[in-house]
């Protein structure tokens, strides 16, 4: 199987600089890339159907390689794929866009887009938590690789002025050996509490957008003046340094909670897979979930969807068995003693009161029924 892990690159000035024209370089192939899409979709439709020539990344891949040298000999300067991945990536977006699954490509932005590029793993090598990149030389890890296998790709990212490497390994399953044999468990996700085991044990989320908003706040209020104060004449948008200043705070503030939440999640998940053979959790709908706006902020502050996605590699991963309960299953209104289902169990009802005498908090109700 396939895994990544994501780690701080500590570059010099000379590296970042590099960095940024690889970024600058895939940004600016992906918008031509687009253009020349769109240009040949607008002319294609002017011809009949029989006439009609396929548009798709890889014929504008060629049309690009055959002109980079002489038009845009600056590309040159950093890694091939800088050139090369962006036609794949369009190609897939439309993919989505044409599936309905997403919608139609944009633009890239300068300052506005998530800087990235893609480097293909014939072209990394690692040693002593150094990383060799291409037409640049060795650049150092904070820490070393936690996997080891063959190196697939790897995407160079810059996140608050901070710049990552995220290297996918292919990897074998973790034959590692379960501390208990045969030991399943099920597990209930809410919002009182992150997660609730049915043998007991109950992990709590510290909650990250909801503790720092009020910064958050508090630095979007100082950075909406500063661009208020940057208007010439109220038509043009001028960024300042104090602009540019305060925008990095507010980032760093969004890095650190997104920071916290990853860590808790990676914990949590990590406990689950290492020490159950089997976990059974349930198929929460969370985009209809979303639509509460008096929980929405709650829910993805927890993110359900990224604890089941990392639950699902890590027992897949451990060979540990996980099953999906159907979200339609009445597990909070069901009595885990006798099996009597309740007509209604609102969400302000904490604890469960069965007729048979059973009491216990919901949550662990729940996650006894899963």
């Amino acid at each position: 199987m396939q895994v990544a892990h994501k780690i701080e690159l500590k570059p010099n000035n000379k590296q970042k600089t590099y960095f940024t024209k690889a970024c600058g370089t895939a940004r600016f192939v992906y918008n031509w890339g687009l253009a020349e899409w769109n240009r040949r979709y607008e002319e294609s439709l002017q011809l009949p159907d029989e006439c009609r020539e396929k548009i798709s990344g890889m014929s504008l891949k060629k049309v690009f390689n055959a002109i980079k040298r002489e038009q845009f000999p600056w590309t040159a300067e950093v890694t091939k794929y800088a050139a090369q991945q962006p036609f794949l990536d369009l190609q897939e977006a439309y993919g989505r866009f044409f599936k309905r699954q997403g919608g139609r490509p944009k633009f890239k932005k300068k300052g506005k887009s998530h800087e990235s590029f893609y480097v293909g793993g014939d072209q990394l090598r690692i040693r002593a938590k150094k990383i060799h990149v291409p037409n640049l030389g060795l650049v150092r890890l904070k820490e070393n690789p936690r996997f080891e296998g063959k190196i697939n790709s790897a995407v160079f990212s810059k996140t608050a002025e901070k710049w990552f490497v995220s290297i996918q390994f292919e990897v074998k399953e973790d034959k590692r050996e379960m501390p208990l044999k045969d030991r399943s468990v099920g597990v209930d996700i809410g919002l009182e509490s992150m997660a609730v085991t049915s043998d007991g044990h109950r992990f709590e989320s510290p909650m990250p957008l909801k503790k720092y908003l009020r910064r958050l706040a508090r630095q979007q209020r100082v950075l909406s003046k500063k661009l208020m104060a940057a208007k010439v004449d109220g038509r043009k948008i001028f960024e300042s340094k104090n602009f540019q200043k305060q925008r990095m705070k507010s980032a760093k503030t969004h890095y650190k909670v997104s920071c916290i939440r990853k860590d808790t999640l990676h914990k949590l998940t990590s406990f689950l897979a290492n020490n159950y053979t089997g976990i059974a959790i349930e198929d929460l709908n969370v985009k209809g979930m979303v639509k509460n706006h008096n929980l929405a902020r709650a829910i993805q502050d927890v993110s359900f969807g990224e604890f089941r996605r990392q639950l699902t590699y890590k027992t897949l991963w451990r060979g540990t068995n996980l099953v999906v309960v159907d979200r339609f299953f009445p597990s909070s209104k069901t009595c885990s003693q006798c099996r009597e289902v309740k007509d209604a169990m609102p969400l302000t009802a904490r604890m469960f009161e069965c007729e048979c005498g059973f009491k216990a908090n919901r949550d662990y109700n729940a996650s006894s029924n899963q």
